[in-house]
């Protein structure tokens, strides 16, 4: 009974303090690997074994991406251009028009990317060349080529305030497009206006090719103000593209304002606030509609030392006119008229002109700059849209606002 005793044991598996101390054993002679053990019905029996230590790591190449893709079409050429690597660093990369001509750009501080820092050319085709090295020390090639957008119409702008120049407190700035602008909130985007002081003002739609931008009141003397449209680019409807950007940067002067009342006969000036003159004045016959000079705010648009008037409606052609200051496009002057000297200060005879003797207008036309504002009353007829470019003034600022393409534009 003894022997089938002890049969019985060995069936039975070894003891547990030996197993114990066989992976103890085994831990100390292969530290680097860890045995699993699961139940058996006859003892303990490996289930998988795990080597531990640094992951061994696939090796792979250099993956390439270009952006716009390969054979895009139709691309803007202000859109970002890039080409980026991964599992590797660029070495060279080169971007070219069809004139072999490269475009200037720059890597990445890693050499992970390179970006171009210069617009590209509207319907033009451009071509990658290059190469990137792997993690595997292989290299690769940097190919493919795009094509950007090919514009039906290229539509240009033209501001209507020059560099340095010194304009009055009341000067639109004068955005006009040769060709119709469809996606006006589009260009409106890209314009902006910095002022040197804190003004609010908006930009306004007077029509399909004009946006003009003023301030809700005029602006503070000596503001420095720079404006700037970004046209380059930017797609303004039915295929038309902008062909350039452009900008102007000028300074608001002192402050003088004209202010005129056709029933007093009278035109007096302000400057800085203060009134400085007073003149005698014979305005528009009131009783003629085409003779009325139009109330409202006229802006100072040009000046000349003689100006040669005609109007064929009250048959009269080259009169001369000096010392003459255009107030409105509606053939409304500020000017020297030594023919109605009698009249200036008691009764209003011209054709819509502000007659002052030659001295007057001649002190005037010296101070006057362009953007000056003329502010008329009393009279019948109002200034409005169908007299001229600078009608802004005229309109509430609340509805001046409202023909924004965009809200809260500065």
């Amino acid at each position: 009974m003894a022997g089938v005793g002890g049969s019985n044991d060995r069936r039975q598996g070894p003891p547990k303090r030996l197993v114990r101390w066989a992976l103890a054993v085994v831990v100390v002679l292969a530290p680097c690997i860890t045995v699993l053990f699961t139940p058996a019905a006859h003892g303990q029996v490996p289930m998988r074994s795990v080597q531990s230590g640094p992951p061994v790591l696939p090796v792979v190449s250099a993956q390439i991406v270009t952006a716009p893709s390969d054979e895009a079409t139709g691309i803007n050429p202000t859109a970002p251009v890039r080409v980026s690597v991964s599992h590797g660093v660029l070495n060279a990369v080169s971007l070219t028009n069809p004139e072999g001509k490269a475009v200037v750009g720059h890597f990445s501080s890693d050499k992970l990317s390179w970006t171009t820092t210069e617009p590209l050319g509207y319907a033009k085709t451009y071509t990658w060349s290059g190469t990137a090295t792997g993690i595997d020390h292989l290299r690769r090639a940097i190919t493919g080529s795009f094509q950007t957008v090919i514009p039906e119409r290229l539509v240009s702008g033209r501001f209507n305030v020059a560099d340095n120049a010194t304009y009055g407190v009341a000067m639109p700035i004068a955005l006009t497009f040769s060709s119709r602008v469809i996606d006006k909130a589009a260009v409106q985007k890209a314009l902006s206006v910095h002022l040197s002081v804190p003004t609010e003002g908006s930009w306004a739609w007077l029509d399909d090719t004009t946006v003009h931008w003023r301030p809700r009141t005029y602006f503070a003397p000596d503001t420095r103000v720079s404006v700037t449209a970004k046209l380059y680019g930017i797609a303004m409807g039915n295929g038309s593209f902008g062909r350039e950007d452009i900008t102007s940067s000028f300074t608001i002067g002192r402050s003088y304002v004209l202010r005129g009342d056709t029933r007093s006969h009278r035109l007096a000036v302000y400057v800085n606030g203060i009134q400085v003159a007073d003149y005698p004045a014979s305005y528009g016959l009131d009783s003629d509609p085409g003779r009325a000079t139009h109330s409202g705010t006229h802006v100072v648009m040009s000046k000349f030392p003689v100006y040669y008037m005609s109007n064929p409606k009250y048959h009269y052609k080259n009169v001369e006119a000096r010392w003459a200051v255009r107030m409105s496009d509606n053939g409304e002057f500020i000017h020297a008229a030594p023919w109605s000297v009698v009249q200036q200060g008691r009764t209003n005879v011209s054709h819509g002109c502000i007659n002052l003797s030659s001295a007057n207008a001649h002190a005037v036309f010296d101070a006057v700059l362009t953007g000056d504002p003329v502010e008329i009353t009393g009279s019948s007829r109002p200034l409005g849209s169908n007299d001229g470019d600078y009608y802004d003034w005229t309109i509430p600022w609340e509805s001046w606002a409202a023909m924004s393409a965009v809200r809260n534009q500065n």
